[in-house]
């Protein structure tokens, strides 16, 4: 058996049943918006330039504008899409940058739990350190929101052996890590199943207009052309689409003027997308089991 196989096992789209989603919507589309923190000086960090000096304020300064000011526009530009975001949050913005989770608070958004830190990595961290860390990010978000995340984010998509194990243990639901399928998919634990919802390696500003350098102009049209093919082949199932943006990177006024170009045409189509969060995508998986696999 492959490893990979003791986390989900492999399914067919094609021999799959006929599904569709609430109110007989047929594609899900959530927005994620990441809301991150970095360490100044330590751990690891998202760069636009290489080889700066140190203290590296040029880099740290392209990463703040995003909790400044881009991380506003696009909530406010969400909204006006009717698109409530799903925010990937590192808990240390609640000291550095309330401001920012009040305005994602007040647009009706999903907090994901993402970290403490975006500098943080779980892939160093032995099984009792992880655990202590996922629940210390779980404690946190409850305490400020008044109920405890549902879902989990990676920092930097890493993982220890032992994450998704703890994963569960610590009361999280979903996963947002991960794009196996089209459809939610269930990953088995050592304490039970844990539900992963796609995630797109791609269709993410982070690994494609950072590290791929793709223009925002073609991130646009890469969000269409995913947005069109998976409606055209939700025709004979209930599919999810994910789009992932970041505060600093989507909220740089370029990028934001193609992406909503982008928002633009997906919004045409309410008839039968399903614009959502993902904890309402787990809420239908838990109601219909077949939405799933």
């Amino acid at each position: 058996m492959n490893m990979r196989q003791e986390w989900y096992s492999y399914s067919a789209i094609p021999k799959r049943p006929r599904t569709r989603w609430p109110n007989g919507k047929r594609l899900a589309v959530y927005v994620a918006l990441g809301i991150e923190e970095y360490a100044f000086g330590t751990g690891l960090s998202e760069n636009l330039i290489t080889g700066t000096s140190h203290p590296d304020l040029a880099n740290t300064a392209w990463r703040d504008y995003g909790n400044r000011v881009g991380g506003f526009r696009l909530i406010d530009r969400l909204g006006k899409f009717g698109i409530r975001p799903a925010i990937l949050l590192n808990t240390d913005v609640y000291q550095t940058s309330s401001a920012i989770t009040d305005a994602a608070r007040e647009a009706n958004a999903e907090f994901v739990a993402h970290g403490t830190s975006n500098s943080d990595t779980l892939a160093t961290m032995n099984p009792a350190e992880e655990e202590l860390y996922l629940k210390r990010v779980a404690a946190e978000i409850s305490k400020q929101e008044g109920n405890p995340p549902l879902g989990w984010s990676s920092p930097w998509l890493a993982h220890s052996a032992t994450t998704l194990d703890n994963l569960h243990g610590a009361g999280f639901r979903y996963l947002l890590d991960l794009r196996l399928d089209d459809q939610p998919v269930w990953l088995t634990t050592k304490h039970g199943k844990l539900l992963s919802i796609p995630y797109a390696l791609e269709i993410n500003d982070s690994s494609t207009m950072i590290g791929r350098q793709t223009a925002a102009g073609d991130f646009a049209d890469m969000i269409i052309d995913e947005f069109d093919e998976l409606r055209a082949a939700s025709e004979d199932r209930a599919l999810v689409m994910s789009i992932v943006v970041h505060s600093f990177i989507s909220g740089q006024p370029f990028r934001l003027k193609a992406l909503t170009r982008a928002l633009e045409h997906i919004s045409q189509h309410v008839d039968d997308v399903w614009f959502t969060l993902p904890r309402e995508i787990a809420d239908a998986v838990a109601n219909y089991p077949d939405l799933a696999v």
